[in-house]
């Protein structure tokens, strides 16, 4: 099946012959029918810890009063995040395991790709943010309530998802812009714009310029703040005349640098892509598990370990039996 383009500069004959797919077929990892049936098992039960575990987040810290703070409020919305940025990759990597079907519509296509990238894109920038509330949090304790205000931290989580749609907005118009009238196998199990832009009939140039520099920017520029923030934490915590203090602030630190590590690295690598020729890319194991196991991690690591909001969590389910 074929559709027509219509580009604005093109005369009508070159109009009529050029011609693109109108759908893809994602090719996935090359893994025997056995191991695809146990992939398909790890990944439904990962998909469903996930959702369960980040929408409590977002229905405890929105109905107990006691968690309605800065660090909550920043943390529901990494929930809300992650929910729907494993939500673009992960079920439909399912339903092509189980199905055995890999086909993705064009505009399916589309969506998947702007939706993955605008959620990582606002998840980077959103750590960021996180390691800002935890420098003031730690280094000016004092000062916390009259400069975190619920008005900054509201004007934080818009900044971070504006930015995630003006990074993100562009390089999707453009890379789908490009007449795709060759091969429509894309060498990965998701839209990627990587293995997409390989596929376009046209000049590519600018667009993979354009998303080095977006992404390199945003990346390397969240990073830069994450690692002073947390760097100002540690050694704020050396200052710290308790022994047990310094622990237990450590530990807290440790955990949130825990998740920027994993998020970062991952990112990082699958940028430097060292296994290009290896018969099964690394990259693609590596950005199927930043899909999954860091929306699957950072209940865990950010709230389930936290003693208020473990307390704050057996209020709620008192309530709800109660209520019943």
């Amino acid at each position: 099946m074929v559709l027509y383009l219509f580009l604005g500069s093109s005369s009508i004959m070159e109009r009529k012959n050029v011609t693109t797919v109108t759908e893809f077929i994602l090719l996935g990892l090359p893994l025997s029918y056995k191991l695809q049936i146990l992939l398909f098992v790890v990944l439904s039960v990962c998909y469903v810890i996930t959702i369960v575990g980040n929408t409590t987040i977002l229905v405890v810290s929105l109905t107990d009063a006691q968690l309605h703070t800065p660090m909550y409020f920043f943390l529901s919305n990494l929930a809300l995040l992650d929910i729907c940025f494993t939500s673009a990759i992960v079920p439909k990597v399912i339903c092509n395991l189980i199905s055995g079907s890999k086909t993705i519509t064009f505009h399916g296509c589309l969506a998947q790709s702007y939706i993955y990238f605008l959620f990582g894109t606002t998840e980077f920038l959103l750590l960021a943010i996180m390691s800002f509330d935890r420098y003031v949090a730690i280094c000016h304790p004092l000062r916390y309530g009259t400069i975190m205000k619920p008005k900054l931290c509201l004007k934080l989580i818009l900044c971070s998802w504006i930015g995630g749609f003006l990074d993100t907005i562009a390089q999707t118009i453009l890379t789908f812009r490009l007449p795709f009238c060759g091969s429509n196998i894309i060498d990965h199990y998701f839209c990627d714009v990587a293995p997409l832009l390989k596929l376009a009939c046209g000049d590519t140039y600018l667009i993979g310029m354009l998303d080095l520099i977006l992404a390199s920017s945003l990346v390397l520029g969240s990073l830069l703040f994450s690692m002073v923030s947390y760097s100002c934490i540690i050694f704020a915590i050396t200052k710290i005349s308790s022994v047990a203090g310094q622990k237990k602030t450590f530990s807290t630190c440790a955990s949130h640098l825990t998740v920027v590590f994993i998020v970062y690295g991952s990112c990082i690598f699958m940028c430097i892509n060292p296994s290009k020729n290896s018969k099964i890319d690394s990259t693609k194991i590596v950005a199927l598990l930043n899909s999954i196991l860091t929306p699957l991690l950072n209940p865990f690591i950010y709230s389930f370990r936290n003693k208020n909001f473990k307390d704050a969590l057996k209020r709620t389910i008192k309530k709800k039996t109660f209520i019943q």
